[in-house]
């Protein structure tokens, strides 16, 4: 991982650590941070071979069958592994032995399966970036949350840098724009034409900027604008929550994300704090689609720091 990455962090911790915390007491916490809630999972089908597997509260799981077992992107959270594992088994096309698990990213609602399937022999693909946030404690300043490594036998066993391709024709690729963190990966079915993309983007809400593991506002912009050059009218997009996405989703959200960077570099230059920023409600005309955007206006702003500020 590269020296500059952990030197923007920790400008960001010192400038923002505990205040944050008591700042963001009555803010609603985004998607991603809910205690996931374990219902009867819902299976939709994408194609002969591919479903999107969802549980309320829970990141969305692709899962991809064949004779030789299932494919997974990202593996929920640990909590809800059995009830995963219970669906993955269901499947219209039948279950089998889990081969391989993509970590789109580092995060605890993706990484639920790795000791499992780590135990068991799989093959886990990750970006070595990802690969270095699980092999670490890691602590968000603005709510004292702490996760801590995972084992060795859950970590990824295989990482890659750029592009990468398995033999059945699947290909997947680092998304270097370090949006939702600087790990951040995409999977790509180009027979199906599915585009699995992670918490990049979001169906069900605002979408999280952890600038504690690297990711900012700029690099939301510089990866949607990315993913749009690998998807057509036609591409499913599946993100890491809510509905399969279209090329125009991916659009608006692309060019909401720019027109929100383009108003927080403009506070920032004027000298603005977080809290000020957030009241400058920059992403109002987009909360009826998306939900209330004050936490991701806060994380966003604080993601500028590191990248915008001259002594970054």
């Amino acid at each position: 991982m590269e020296q500059g990455g952990h030197t923007r962090r920790a400008i960001l911790k010192t400038a923002l650590g505990g205040a944050v915390g008591l700042a963001l007491g009555g803010v609603a916490r985004p998607v991603w941070s809910q205690t996931p809630t374990r219902t009867t999972p819902a299976t939709e089908r994408l194609s002969d071979d591919l479903f999107v597997i969802r549980l309320p509260g829970e990141a969305n799981v692709l899962a991809q069958t064949g004779p030789d077992g299932v494919l997974l992107v990202d593996g929920g959270s640990a909590q809800a592994a059995d009830a995963l594992m219970k669906a993955i088994a269901g499947l219209p096309s039948g279950g089998g032995r889990i081969h391989t698990l993509f970590n789109t990213h580092w995060h605890p609602e993706q990484t639920g399966l790795n000791e499992r399937l780590g135990t068991a022999g799989a093959t886990i693909i990750a970006h070595e970036n990802t690969r270095l946030w699980l092999t670490t404690d890691v602590t968000w300043p603005w709510n004292g949350r702490r996760f801590q490594r995972l084992p060795t036998v859950a970590q990824p066993n295989k990482t890659f840098y750029k592009t990468g391709e398995l033999s059945s024709g699947v290909q997947y690729g680092y998304v270097p724009d370090a949006a939702h963190t600087d790990g951040d990966l995409y999977v790509q079915f180009p027979k199906q034409n599915v585009l699995a993309v992670g918490d990049i983007l979001s169906g069900a809400g605002w979408p999280a900027v952890d600038w504690t593991t690297g990711g900012w506002i700029g690099g939301m912009v510089g990866g949607t604008q990315r993913l749009l050059a690998l998807a057509t009218a036609e591409t499913k997009i599946v993100a890491g929550r809510g509905a399969v996405l279209s090329l125009a989703d991916l659009q608006k959200q692309a060019e909401m994300y720019a027109t929100i960077y383009g108003r927080l570099s403009q506070l920032l230059n004027k000298g603005r704090s977080p809290t000020e920023a957030v009241e400058a409600k920059p992403a109002k005309e987009f909360e009826a689609q998306m939900g209330d955007s004050d936490e991701f206006v806060r994380r966003s702003f604080e993601s500028l720091w590191a990248y915008l500020s001259p002594d970054a």
